[in-house]
């Protein structure tokens, strides 16, 4: 439970969205198959410490389990379909050395897969040999998994199965999770609030003299100490420079000064949902006018762009027409300001010059990943969830920096499921 001193709402996913998601997989997939998925292992440290684990996405999507270990098998047989789920035993003398296990009824709580129907992760072995040898069923199996045990059992399958047999539903998903429902909204919605809060405990905190590393564990504390344990990607900090390296996320003793920019980027979890948000802050001014001058010049930029991007993004739009409309307009501005000369034989608008200064895509999917699955080529649709970050880049004036929000496609638009704060605040 999240404790009082802390500005949050505790709120799960009710069992209900898992089971409609297996119900909707199970639409999708073929008749005669079995389909197996597995939560993974832990990366190991070291030989006997692992890093913090976090669920194969799929499989979370499917059952709502973060635990390690675990495998779903839906196996499709006409109208028939039997499931169960493969978990570790719960033992009083294991878990004194593997820590607290679930029980079969904690399982069903979170997933909706009944404890009947609940088995000791031991028996899965024979269950996998059992399918296999099946002649009459195929086997479905998710090639965008990135968990060890999922390419083994590819490997393994391939063997008893032949090509014709074995079928990559990794589409199925990437389709099913494009477009997000309400509980899925207001998850990303709060880890976006998250976010946001632990910048804005930040903000307070900055003083001219810290280093990144200490501004990084101030906000690692933040996201933590309200719940995000695995934040959605690796925590950015980059001050002055540095910010001109886009995933400079091992943060240095670089020392903060008056006049310096931090470019932020972070995002926690909520419900296995991921915010994406960036913040330049300015810290304090300089003595040079003509500085200080152009970091306003490019934040009212990058104000411009962002505002150009929330109006432009409805449903039909592409990221394509949106990285195109970014470019433009800042194509014109950087040739308003000099940093690009014209001659009388320019034709115009040349997105290779713009490309020395706008680095990266303006936008992409959010969801159970930060960089969610998707097919980048397809139209915008009502219920999308994307990350929006235009972002100028200036060496010549040794200034660069984005802000970032997230938003939700709605019927006729966009709306923000972040602040869309871009106020300047000088620390």
């Amino acid at each position: 439970m999240i404790p009082e001193w802390i500005d949050g709402v505790e709120m799960a996913i009710d069992k209900s969205f898992f089971e409609n998601n297996r119900t909707r997989y199970l639409k999708e997939a073929e008749d005669n198959t079995a389909s197996v998925f597995f939560a993974g292992e832990p990366d190991l440290m070291c030989s006997d410490t692992a890093y913090r684990f976090l669920s194969d996405r799929n499989f979370y999507y499917l059952t709502g389990i973060e635990d390690h270990s675990c495998c779903l098998i839906l196996i499709k047989r006409g109208d028939t379909v039997k499931e169960r789920l493969y978990v570790p035993e719960k033992s009083e003398l294991k878990e004194r050395w593997t820590g607290k296990r679930k029980s079969p009824e904690e399982f069903e709580q979170i997933s909706g897969i009944p404890v009947d129907r609940v088995r000791d992760l031991e028996t899965l072995e024979q269950a996998i040999f059992d399918i296999l040898k099946d002649k009459e069923l195929k086997i479905c199996y998710d090639s965008s998994s990135v968990k060890k045990n999922a390419r083994n059992f590819y490997s393994d399958a391939t063997k008893d199965k032949t090509s014709d047999e074995m079928i990559d539903v990794k589409n199925i998903f990437t389709r099913m999770r494009m477009v997000k429902s309400s509980e899925e909204i207001e998850s990303i919605r709060e880890a976006a609030k998250i976010t946001e809060d632990a910048i804005e405990e930040l903000k307070s905190f900055i003083r001219p003299g810290m280093t990144e590393q200490t501004i990084y564990t101030k906000l690692e504390y933040e996201l933590m100490r309200r719940g995000s344990m695995v934040q959605a990607f690796e925590t950015i900090v980059a001050v002055g420079e540095n910010a001109f390296y886009l995933h400079h996320s091992d943060p240095d003793d670089s020392v903060l000064e008056n006049g310096m920019i931090i470019q932020l980027d972070l995002g926690a979890r909520y419900n296995g949902y991921c915010a994406d948000i960036s913040r330049a802050l300015f810290v304090g001014k300089t003595d040079d006018d003509e500085y200080e001058g152009r970091k306003l010049k490019l934040l009212e930029l990058i104000r411009t762009l962002r505002k150009e991007a929330f109006a432009f993004i409805k449903p039909g739009e592409t990221f394509k027409t949106l990285n195109e409309k970014m470019r433009r307009i800042t194509f014109d501005w950087l040739v308003s300001e000099g940093l690009i000369q014209l001659s009388c034989e320019d034709a115009g608008f040349d997105d290779k010059i713009v490309s020395n200064y706008y680095w990266h895509n303006t936008s992409h999917h959010l969801g159970l990943d930060v960089h969610d699955v998707s097919f980048r080529e397809e139209p915008f649709k009502e219920g999308n969830c994307l990350a929006v970050e235009p972002g100028v880049y200036i060496k010549e004036w040794g200034i660069g920096f984005r802000i970032e929000d997230d938003v939700l496609v709605s019927s006729d638009g966009c709306e923000l499921l972040s602040s869309g704060k871009d106020d300047l605040e000088v620390l």
